[in-house]
């Protein structure tokens, strides 16, 4: 994706079944969990750049001893630095007495990150705000173990309002108004209401409160305070939590909008955001690797009892298929191949754009991340010319021409690395308003191979989301090569309306279709209809989350795809390059084709799967018509 976003976080979570030395009797380490964690949170750096943050729990620390340890960082290079901060008693350890360092039960009692539970998170700030204190692990502390509380997530709530509402009625007073901490609070609401409850029931026995505290930790029902305190959820979610005393759990929303994966043996439980990296990080096969269902919790007990509970009930499936276009890691085999048939899907419309022209065109793609859908173009558009080779060997019938034929069968498409990045600048580090410079300092092009004024250039990439980077940027980068026509192909469809669930499209103002769709009613006369919209959005502005109709669609309707393809392609021409520019999108038609599992597509269709998508996407329309940069939720 050329256009700069920010979008899922990544999760980590390890329990370790076995005591240390086992770990160290096996694999030469009791860092064994430590070592996995790191692994799995490289292996998702793509998932979070703007911090990173690591959590241990040692299970029956004694009285007195330290038995959470946190370290989060919001540096350029948080993943590095957070290890560093874990590794620096080790080398102090080491330079001192190396062999205590190899002893597990030492290191478990004197050396922080030494335990048998570990939680990493990795974070894309979708609010902006980089601020160490939204750093997840996030921790709820308390005397009592089990009403201790970290979590991590990759989410986001549409409804914060009404979750951080329910808490101040409850007489709580919440520090701040994100959902982060509406989150950690209201699960540790209901966590200290179950501890409460269970306290209750053991004094009428006549327990003593030692006697409680351990069983409360037996006997805490993890599954009934993650009902309870989710029922009000509305949004797409996959949050990991440990407990003090060593219950852990990872709990996903009832849309699978979020992605939640996990691995267990009789010597670890491993759960991430991705399936691939639990692959490569334990040597497992795809099919020892399964997805936590919607609306379900893994449980990890602190006796290493492991079950998959229903938390809330399932509805239809709505998984985010930006997860399958750009979000996750390409190294797994169903993602890989759904990236090709986007790729193939697209194949003929471009071949009939370029009028099959195929030796005066150069096919390319930019970014790097566009790489496997463009081999999936490549094929599609190689089976569409066989076709058109066999038709022409027919028509010549039994008097065939040997140089003719030669000709029709030396006919191959031109396949180019057009577009060159440098590997050394990373344009991630650049702010908003400085990072077009840079990308045209990123990107170098393949000169002397396209054709001046003759060659049509083909390139693809994942998505179009704002398309600034295009116009100030690739399309000028792009026209150094001066080629007759550059043709952007997306193999995503338009992106139309905001997301709420995790990804930094919040604003309908920021979107090129959408700009397009509103240029496309100035100038023929349909204004109208932004004010019926606008009219509409606000009479429904304060009704239940659950009678919002997202009218929004309305700006769209009287225009076909192409239309709007044609304008965005108009809008983000820069005056000052000479080749024509035309935009090629997927259709959603054929989104659902190559994706049947993962047809959450409500950034291009506006059909969200919560009731609160369509209150932020009327908010983000009435944000739009009064000049309001905020957000929509």
């Amino acid at each position: 994706m050329s256009d700069q976003i920010k979008h899922e976080c990544g999760i980590v979570l390890i329990r370790l079944l076995k005591p240390l030395e086992y770990y160290q009797e096996k694999y030469g380490t009791w860092r064994y969990g430590l070592n996995k964690l790191y692994l799995l949170m490289e292996k998702q750096h793509n998932r979070g750049q703007d911090g990173a943050g690591a959590v241990n729990l040692k299970i029956d620390q004694p009285a007195g001893q330290k038995y959470f340890s946190r370290h989060r960082s919001n540096k350029a290079n948080p993943i590095k630095d957070v290890f560093e901060k874990i590794n620096e008693p080790f080398i102090k350890q080491q330079e001192k007495d190396p062999e205590l360092l190899n002893d597990p039960s030492y290191a478990k009692a004197h050396l922080p990150f030494a335990g048998e539970l570990y939680l990493g998170h990795l974070r894309y700030g979708t609010f902006g705000n980089h601020s160490i204190d939204y750093v997840h692990p996030v921790l709820r502390e308390n005397n009592w173990r089990s009403r201790n509380l970290t979590l991590a997530g990759n989410f986001n709530l549409t409804n914060v309002d009404e979750i951080f509402q329910s808490l101040t009625e409850l007489g709580q007073h919440p520090k701040d108004y994100t959902d982060t901490v509406t989150v950690l609070e209201n699960v540790g609401h209901f966590l200290d209401e179950e501890n409460q409850l269970l306290f209750r029931k053991y004094k009428n026995e006549g327990k003593s409160n030692q006697e409680i505290s351990e069983c409360i930790e037996e006997e805490l029902n993890i599954r009934e305070i993650l009902e309870r305190s989710s029922r009000r959820w509305d949004g797409g979610y996959a949050i990991a939590g440990v407990v003090g005393h060593g219950d852990a759990f990872v709990t996903r929303d009832p849309w699978g909008i979020r992605p939640a994966c996990y691995y267990a043996d009789d010597e670890v439980v491993v759960v991430a955001s991705e399936r691939p990296v639990i692959q490569t990080a334990m040597n497992v096969r795809a099919n020892d690797v399964k997805e936590l269902k919607p609306g379900h919790a893994l449980i990890i007990k602190k006796n290493g009892k492991i079950t998959e509970e229903l938390v809330r009930v399932p509805q239809t499936r709505r998984s985010c298929s930006f997860e399958r276009i750009y979000f996750s890691r390409g190294s797994d085999r169903k993602i890989y191949e759904e990236r090709k048939e986007l790729g193939r899907l697209l194949a003929k419309t471009i071949l009939e754009k370029v009028n099959y022209d195929i030796e005066n065109t150069v096919f390319s793609y930019i970014p790097n991340t566009a790489e496997t859908a463009f081999y999936g173009m490549m094929e599609g558009i190689r089976r569409e010319m066989d076709q058109v080779k066999k038709s022409q060997i027919l028509e010549m019938g039994s008097d065939i021409d040997p140089v003719k034929l030669d000709k029709i069968l030396s006919l191959e498409p031109r396949v180019e690395k057009i577009a060159v990045k440098d590997v050394k600048m990373r344009t991630f580090i650049a702010d908003d308003d400085s990072r077009d410079d840079m990308v045209a300092h990123v990107y170098d092009v393949t000169y002397g191979i396209v054709k001046n004024g003759v060659d049509t250039l083909v390139i693809i990439d994942d998505s179009i989301v704002r398309g600034t980077t295009l116009k100030k940027s690739i399309l000028r980068i792009l026209d150094r090569l001066h080629p007759k026509k550059i043709i952007v192909v997306s193999s995503a469809p338009q992106i139309r309306y905001p997301d709420c669930y995790g990804i930094d499209m919040a604003r309908l103002k920021d979107f090129c279709a959408f700009a397009a769709a509103v240029e496309l009613l100035n100038e023929s006369g349909q204004t109208h209809i932004i004010d019926e919209v606008y009219k509409k959005c606000k009479e429904q502005q304060f009704l239940p989350k659950e009678e919002i109709v997202n009218h929004v669609k309305d700006i769209y309707r009287p225009f076909t795809a192409e239309q709007v393809s044609a304008k965005i392609a108009e809008m983000l021409r820069p005056e000052d390059i000479e080749a024509d520019v035309e935009l090629v999108y997927q259709s959603v038609e054929n989104l659902h084709i190559a994706c049947p599992d993962d047809n959450g597509d409500w950034y291009f269709t506006g059909d969200y799967p919560t009731p609160g998508g369509n209150k932020v996407v009327n908010t983000s329309f009435i944000n739009f018509v009064e000049g309001n940069a905020g957000r929509a939720y």
